[in-house]
Order: structure tokens, then sequence, then C-alpha cells
């Protein structure tokens, strides 16, 4: 992660540190980075694990003493205060159910966030990525208007001049294979707020097709523009077209050729949206390949509450700028309760 990059986010996140569960805690590499989260000042990272166990782990691995919380999921009577609290707020599981779950750091980690104990969770460095989604999905669940979770990449690519410079975003390259129209419209909605949220940009999202504006007809064109008509309704704040070609999306003199009609995206397009993850998969690499471009990521979203997956191959060093990323959507997503409170308590005066 070049360093321009990755010092941007690591004092972006500084301003607004959180709480980290991080669940796996028998790994020395999540002890480590446990470490750095602290020491970099991100917050507090809460280990689901025995706290004698991570400072032996600590020691023996070399990573100097931090400061951090544990919640022992082998201690009966923690299991059950979680279980109780969980219970009195949600009727989604049974008490037996709840208390297997909560006796799994995984999904432990998972009802910990639900209930506020923690802000977000970083896990993948010893679980399947199919894992991680699975418990985020059956316990932490889904954003207003996502149907299903999906990734947002970030690509740094030389010579490239757009609305954010050299950087563009890329989405779904890693999980959706084919996206419904429900689900490619929840696809945008949460790539538009990833965007906005960890990047600060104003998205201008375009869902990529090989027609532009109806200049080719295939049941397949058809899921895209209705995405883009669902977009509309459930989020009339995000800018978003479709059906574009990739050059009318991002070069302005090919969509003042192709698009006729007024168009907020077209031509100045910072999010692209890919019909399947065949053309995500393909088409990132090929960026990375033959653009020599730089990827960030893919970040982990669509849940209603923050969460990531490591690469399993990933370094120390990688694993905190991913920290560091969800740090700052989880401050986002704070500010965005807040505002929404604030928004009814004035509506009830």
């Amino acid at each position: 992660m070049p360093n321009d990059f990755f010092t941007g986010i690591i004092e972006q996140a500084k301003k607004t540190p959180k709480r980290v569960c991080l669940p796996e805690s028998a790994s020395a590499d999540v002890v480590a980075l446990a470490q750095r989260i602290d020491a970099e000042g991100l917050g507090t990272p809460v280990l689901v694990g025995n706290e004698a166990e991570v400072k032996a782990l600590a020691a023996s691995a070399g990573v100097p003493e931090f400061s951090f919380e544990c919640f022992d999921n082998a201690d009966e009577a923690a299991v059950e205060s979680l279980v109780d609290e969980y219970l009195s707020r949600f009727d989604n599981f049974s008490r037996k159910a709840c208390t297997r779950r909560a006796k799994d750091p995984l999904l432990c980690s998972m009802l910990l966030l639900k209930l506020g104990r923690v802000d977000c969770v970083a896990a993948g460095k010893e679980c399947p990525t199919g894992d991680v989604i699975q418990a985020a999905m059956g316990i932490v669940g889904l954003a207003e208007g996502v149907r299903s979770p999906s990734s947002l990449g970030i690509a740094d690519i030389p010579g490239f001049d757009g609305p954010e410079g050299t950087m563009l975003g890329l989405a779904d390259c890693a999980i959706t294979a084919q996206p419904t129209t429900e689900e490619l419209a929840g696809i945008a909605i949460a790539s538009a707020d990833t965007a906005s949220s960890l990047l600060g940009w104003e998205p201008r999202v375009a869902l990529l097709a090989f027609s532009t504006k109806g200049s080719a007809r295939h049941e397949s064109i058809d899921v895209i523009r209705e995405a883009v008509e669902r977009v509309h309704e459930l989020r009339p704040d995000i800018k978003c077209d479709g059906e574009l070609q990739f050059d009318a999306a991002i070069v302005p003199s090919v969509a003042a050729h192709k698009v006729k009609e007024p168009s907020e995206v077209a031509g100045r397009a910072n999010v692209l949206i890919f019909p399947n993850l065949h053309a995500g998969n393909i088409g990132v690499k090929m960026v990375q390949i033959f653009g020599h471009a730089n990827a960030y990521g893919p970040v982990l979203q669509g849940f209603a509450a923050p969460v990531c997956d490591f690469s399993r191959s990933a370094p120390v060093q990688e694993m905190l700028g991913n920290v560091a990323m969800l740090v700052i959507r989880a401050a986002a997503a704070d500010a965005a309760k807040a505002a929404e409170a604030a928004a009814s308590a004035k509506d009830g005066e």
C-alpha cells in the first residue's frame, strides 16, 4: 500500500477512533495488528478470547505491550450476560441458538457488533471470506435498500485523469456472481455510500454495459436499466446513470457523442458498477496488469454495520490499512445515525 494513500487513510481514521473487534485472537498476526491499532491511535482493539492467552501469544511473538480489551467467550458468565442482552432486544434466535453462536469467536464478534458493544468487526485472516460474509449476513444483516453484500475496489491508475484524479471506484469485483435487478441496485447504492464515507467523494455512479442508452437490446441490459430506475426510486440523492459503455462513462468527449440526454454521470463517473462478477473480476485485473494500477480493498459493503474481510495472505500493514478504512466507515455510520436522530427529533417538535 503506497505511503501517500496509506498515510492519508490512517490520519483520517485517527480523527474518529473506534472500538474494533478482532475475533481471531489466536493468530499472532492479528495480535500484532491489535498492537498497531492501539499504537496508531485508530481506536480500542477488542479481541474475542482469553486475555491471558492473548498476552502470552503477544509475548511469544515479540509483540510490544499494548492496550486492548477482551471478550472471553469461553467465560460462562460473560456469555450468559451477552445472550441475555441480545434476547432482550432481538427475537431472531432462541436462547440455545444464541448461546451456541456466542461461543464461536466469529459469530460472537457479530453479536457484539449487533448490540453496539463494538463499532466494527475485522476478520478473515484465519476465516474464509464466505464464513465472514455468512456470519455478518446471519446476525448483522443488510443495510436498507441492499439485497446482497458486495465489495468496492479502489483503483489508482497512472495516467488517468478523472473527476478524482487517478482514482476510480470499481464494484462488484469479488462477491455477487450474477446480480438481479434488486441486487445490482443495492450494489450501486452501497458503492456510492462507501465512496462518500470513505473517500469523501460526491459519487457519480455508472452502471456499465456493452451498450449506451439503448444502442443495443438484450435481456441482460434490461436488468441494468431497471437497476438504475430502482436506485433513483430508493435513493434519489445518488447521481446514477446507465446503461453506459465504459468509455461513455469516463471519457467526456465520448459521452458527448454517445449520450444525447442530460446526464450528471456520463463522462464524469467516479464509481463504476460492473454487470456481473465475470466483468468485474476481469476488469479490475486488466486495470492492474495493463494500466499498472494500484488496487486497494476490496472493501466489504452492504451490511447494516461495518465489517471487513482480510485476505488470508495479507501482511499486518495491509490489514492495518483495511482497519483504517473500516474505522472511517464506522464514523460515517455514526454521523448518519446522529443526523437521522436529530431530524426525527425536529420533526417531532
